[in-house]
C-alpha cells in the first residue's frame, strides 16, 4: 500500500511559478511509477507527468512541456512539480498518484491506483 500526501499549491499570478510536493509512504521497491494529475471544475482529470522511481525518461502531456519539471528525491520519498510561467488555463486541483509499473509508467496508456488528496492550483490573469 502507497500513501500520498501532496503540498505547495496556492495563488499567483499569470507567469509566476510554484512547486508542488509529495511525500509518498509504504514504498518498498523501484517498481513504481509516480505521477501527476490535475482537474478543473466541469472538465475530466488529465494527466499532467508522470516518472519512474528508477528514473527513465518522464511523460509530459504537450501544454505544460516546456513549462513544468517533474523530479524526485528518493532519498525523501519526495516527488516534485516545478511549475514555471503558469497560466490561468492551469488552474486546478493537483494530485500525486502512484502505481506499479507493468511495462512503463504512462500515465496515458496505465491506470494510477494510489491517490493523494489534492493541492488546489489556482492561476488569476
Amino acid at each position: 500500500q502507497v500513501h500520498l500526501e501532496e503540498s505547495g499549491g496556492g495563488s499567483v499570478q499569470a507567469g509566476g511559478s510554484l512547486t508542488l510536493s509529495c511525500v509518498a509512504s509504504e514504498v518498498t521497491d523501484n517498481s513504481v511509477c509516480m505521477g501527476w494529475f490535475r482537474q478543473a471544475p466541469g472538465k475530466e482529470r488529465e494527466a499532467v507527468a508522470a516518472i519512474w522511481r528508477l528514473g527513465d525518461t518522464p511523460y509530459y502531456t504537450d501544454s505544460v512541456k516546456g513549462r513544468f519539471i517533474i523530479s524526485q528525491d528518493n532519498a525523501k520519498n519526495t516527488l516534485y512539480l516545478q511549475m514555471n510561467k503558469l497560466r490561468p488555463g492551469d488552474t486546478a486541483m493537483y494530485y500525486c498518484a502512484a502505481r506499479h509499473r507493468s511495462a512503463s509508467c504512462s500515465p496515458f496508456s496505465y491506470q494510477y491506483n494510489y491517490w493523494g488528496q489534492g493541492t488546489q492550483v489556482t492561476v488569476s490573469s
